[in-house]
């Protein structure tokens, strides 16, 4: 076989009436507001529009009933962004769990999979 298999799982997370509230996505738009101290900047990194990037948080908001950002506008620093603890919390938790379902994946696969070294080509 001419390439390498590899498997990709993207974890999402759905309300009960099948509404999207957190993934991959904002789970990297979190990081990047941490990193950048601002939405703006964060969405910015990701060459997503600010607007898009208001309204998933806030989306994530609703539906968590808790802040997720922290922000303060203007003033002697500009203003920014910050996780709230609540933001800091559900983060860490969807990076732990995509990393245990990833790490599970990885190996079924392995197990289903590996054979396919071994089949002749034509």
């Amino acid at each position: 076989m001419d390439r390498e298999l590899h498997m990709k799982v993207t974890l999402r997370l759905y309300t009960r009436d099948e509404q999207r509230c957190f993934g991959p996505g904002i789970a990297t738009l979190m990081e990047r507001v941490e990193e950048h101290h601002s939405l703006r900047a964060a969405a910015m990194s990701m060459e997503m529009a600010y607007s898009k990037a208001w309204r998933i948080i806030h989306t994530a908001e609703e539906v968590f009933g808790c802040k997720l950002l922290a922000s303060t506008i203007g003033g002697r620093n500009g203003g920014g962004a910050e996780l709230t603890p609540q933001g800091k919390r559900l983060l860490a938790a969807y990076q732990a769990y995509a990393a245990d379902v990833e790490r599970y994946c990885r190996n079924r696969f392995e197990e289903s999979f590996g054979f396919y070294r071994e089949l002749e080509t034509k």
